[in-house]
């Protein structure tokens, strides 16, 4: 809120230069929020993808919560009046690459009760399918 009382006063004063560049850094931070808001529910669909293949079963609220989780990084991505999406195929891929660790971390403590920690977790798992699978969700649910 201080940004846009910000930018009413450059504005009502003339200093349109400063509003534009004040204009630039609500934008970004506007994106930067969508990116982290994306990267929240990205958390979610991967590990519950690493849950559900390390222990060779899914279950309604895992499959429910799948779902949840590409509904949310759809909505949130896409740009309601131009159109496309704030992150596109690429940097999907790179988000779903940086969160893949810390995925992995908390889904130790979910699966079979918390009884392996990530290092043997990651051991019962293939990385680079569960990252293709929930990359190939997210852009199928994106069609």
């Amino acid at each position: 809120m201080e940004e846009l009382f910000e930018l009413r006063t450059h504005i009502e004063k003339g200093r349109y230069a400063e509003a534009l560049v004040l204009l630039g850094e609500m934008e970004e931070m506007s994106r930067e929020d969508k990116i982290n808001k994306i990267e929240s529910f990205l958390d979610i669909l991967l590990i519950h993808l690493i849950k559900q293949h390390a222990e060779k079963r899914t279950t309604r609220s895992l499959n429910t919560s799948v779902y949840n989780a590409l509904r949310q990084i759809e909505k949130i991505n896409k740009k309601r009046k131009s159109g496309g999406y704030y992150l596109n195929a690429d940097e999907l891929n790179a988000s779903v690459e940086e969160s893949y660790r810390a995925s992995l971390k908390y889904a130790s403590l979910e699966a079979f009760g918390g009884a392996f920690d990530e290092t043997e977790l990651a051991r019962m798992v293939d990385e680079s399918q569960i990252k293709k699978e929930a990359l190939e969700l997210i852009l199928k649910n994106q069609s």
